[in-house]
């Protein structure tokens, strides 16, 4: 995230444009449109980010002028890796992947509860099955 904090009349200034879908006084959420023209024309028509970012009304010296090279790569990454889908989705605020964070355990019924600790249980019991045969393994 960016150390830039707008203050009032800048926050109104950016949501004058139309490619902004919200701001705040520390971020900027973009409209779902605008990251896949900005990443297609950067790819396709060799367009600098800064050319894209300042054809699209934004003022760089409000909103940083290293922004839009670090957006433009974000994006690009991501849909280069998910597709153009996924910059269709904000995911600001959520888990980064599959199995983050600390499993939900909360309103668990009893039943559930020891569905869950069977698993783990049954998991732990095969990590310690392979250490053995790895230590066996060493050994010889």
């Amino acid at each position: 995230m960016s150390k830039i904090r707008f203050n009032e009349l800048q926050v109104l200034e950016i949501l004058g444009n139309p490619n902004v879908a919200k701001c705040s006084e520390k971020s900027i959420t973009y409209s779902r449109d605008f990251k896949i023209l900005a990443v297609k024309q950067y790819q396709e028509n060799g367009y600098s980010p800064r050319m894209i970012f300042e054809s699209a009304g934004f003022d760089l010296s409000v909103i940083g002028k290293d922004r839009p090279d670090d957006r433009i790569h974000h994006w690009r990454k991501i849909y280069g890796l998910k597709g153009a889908s996924e910059l269709m989705i904000e995911n600001r605020g959520k888990s980064r992947g599959i199995g983050m964070g600390r499993p939900k355990t909360r309103g668990l019924t009893d039943t559930d509860k020891i569905k869950r600790m069977a698993i783990e249980i049954a998991y732990l019991k095969a990590e310690n099955d392979f250490l053995a045969k790895l230590r066996a393994a060493k050994k010889r």
